[in-house]
């Protein structure tokens, strides 16, 4: 008598194509969605392989009904617990937020819930943002010892907002969200992914070419590769030492209870 084969879990990304716009859909609701290296890696393979399939628009979002994405999951970065999806060597692997940065094509976020930490950032990098009118947003970076958002969000709430949000920690609603500039719209949450859809697909009958030098060209008006870089920089310095290790040994406790 053999054992029953174990259940095959879902995949942590699922990708949808709808002509030529590519749904992806972030898919560990169990736990709001945060990024471990498995989700990190099969989005940052979805993106980087998009342009090549012919999708001329993404739409990104979170599965079930409370979070696009809680950050980083602090279980697996804490060393509570370790993934069991094959991945390649960690130098070999995409990064999500990476190739949602560098991809020409138009990223639209569908925010539906929780956006923290690493998902805020993710939701910065795309090119435009619907929220939800239950969406929350928060950067702990401060709390937890690390520079989160500091390169990128000072171009879409100006410096005054950008810095109170990222040196305070606190969390703020979708009305707040919107009066920033941080999203264009707020909309019941049930409306959010048919709408960040539609407008993709009006994105999509567009000249393709036009759009993505159209992004390029924003672009490089509006973003500093010199401070994306800095801050990648600063997180590896700050990664590890003996002030953010405990800062972040408390937030996880915080937030898993063990």
């Amino acid at each position: 008598m053999t054992d029953a084969a174990s259940p095959v879990p879902p995949p942590v990304l699922l990708e949808e194509r709808r002509g030529d716009v590519l749904l992806l859909t972030l898919n560990r609701p169990e736990r709001h969605n945060a990024l471990n290296a498995a989700l990190n890696h099969a989005l940052g393979e979805a993106v980087a392989r998009a342009h090549e399939d012919g999708v001329r628009v993404i739409v990104l979002t979170g599965a079930g009904e409370q979070a696009f994405c809680s950050g980083g999951d602090m279980s697996e970065m804490s060393g509570l617990e370790t993934g069991s999806a094959p991945l390649p060597p960690p130098d070999q692997r995409r990064n999500g937020y990476a190739e949602v940065s560098a991809t020409p094509l138009p990223v639209i976020a569908a925010v539906n819930g929780y956006c923290y930490g690493g998902g805020l950032r993710l939701a910065i990098a795309c090119d435009i943002r619907l929220a939800s009118d239950t969406a929350t947003f928060r950067l702990p970076g401060a709390e937890y010892g690390l520079v989160v958002g500091a390169a990128m969000l000072p171009r879409l709430v100006g410096v005054s907002r950008a810095k109170e949000w990222i040196y305070t920690a606190r969390r703020f609603d979708a009305a707040e969200a919107l009066e920033s500039g941080l999203v264009s719209r707020v909309l019941p949450r049930e409306q959010v992914l048919p709408a960040a859809l539609e407008m993709a697909e009006v994105i999509a009958e567009h000249s393709a070419i036009a759009v993505q030098e159209s992004k390029r060209v924003v672009d490089l008006a509006t973003i500093s590769a010199e401070a994306r870089a800095d801050e990648e920089a600063t997180n590896r310095r700050l990664r590890g030492s003996p002030e953010q290790t405990e800062r972040f040994r408390d937030a996880t406790r915080r937030v898993t209870g063990r």
